[in-house]
């Protein structure tokens, strides 16, 4: 699992919604650094590593709330919500395929069939969630969110202003 970048220059001396920058901008870098791979169906710890960050962003957005213009701050939460969800259908898929596979490693000859017409129907719809989540993580899509962030840090450091 990916581990959180620290906040550069976060002190316990910054006023609330100046650390709410800090944090949100780091976080939303971090989640467009996860994105580079993650459709890809042979690495399943590209998804769980971009779901972390969309969870630690989204945890930053909602304990600073207070922080942020209303409106971007809503429709910012809606769009990482809605990636959430996506990476965490697909990922739903990769973990019952991993774990499929160590089970039929597992059973004698005759009963693997029954198991890898499992798997495969799951990889139908790993392949599914992965086409609903491709336009959630295109370089625009990810464009668009990573400008709602700044939208967000701005209004944070705007309201210290």
């Amino acid at each position: 699992m990916a581990k959180p970048k620290p906040i550069p220059d976060l002190t316990a001396e910054d006023p609330y919604a100046e650390a709410a920058a800090k944090i949100v901008a780091v976080r939303g870098n971090e989640l467009a650094e996860q994105a580079q791979g993650v459709l890809d169906t042979g690495d399943i710890e590209r998804v769980h590593d971009m779901r972390v960050a969309t969870r630690r962003l989204r945890a930053a957005l909602e304990i600073f709330e207070p922080c942020f213009p209303p409106k971007p701050y809503s429709q910012a939460l809606t769009e990482v919500k809605r990636l959430a969800d996506a990476l965490g259908e697909r990922r739903d898929r990769d973990v019952a395929i991993a774990a499929l596979h160590n089970f039929n490693d597992q059973m004698a000859a005759p009963d693997r069939r029954g198991v890898a017409s499992l798997i495969e129907r799951l990889r139908s719809e790993q392949d599914e969630a992965n086409e609903e989540l491709a336009p959630l993580v295109s370089r625009e899509n990810l464009k668009g969110l990573r400008e709602s962030i700044d939208e967000l840090v701005g209004g944070a450091r705007g309201a210290l202003a």
